[in-house]
């Protein structure tokens, strides 16, 4: 599984319209509204990394509101989840 971070910048006035327009595409699992430089970060996850022309410029930048997007491909994902997953291995709860 190939994840993307896409940073998106929008039109303000419609942060939330656009937001869940992008929730809604198949790939998408996520999109955060955020403070700072972006109005949008979304997590899209693919299998193959030229999906990622189709899900980002193919479909996320179309979004009417969509103004620009800034795109990060994970090489690794490391979480608490994953972490407390590996220790509990062979452990009865």
């Amino acid at each position: 599984m190939i994840t993307a971070i896409v940073l998106i910048k929008t039109s303000v006035d419609r942060i939330p319209e656009i937001a869940e327009a992008i929730a809604a595409l198949d790939s998408v699992s996520e999109v955060f509204s955020v403070t700072g430089t972006y109005d949008l970060i979304a997590m899209v996850r693919v299998s193959k990394h030229d999906d990622l022309a189709d899900v980002i410029p193919g479909r996320i930048s179309k979004i009417p509101g969509v103004e620009g997007t800034d795109t990060h491909v994970a090489f690794r994902t490391y979480s608490q989840h994953d972490l407390e997953a590996a220790f509990a291995i062979g452990l009865d709860a």
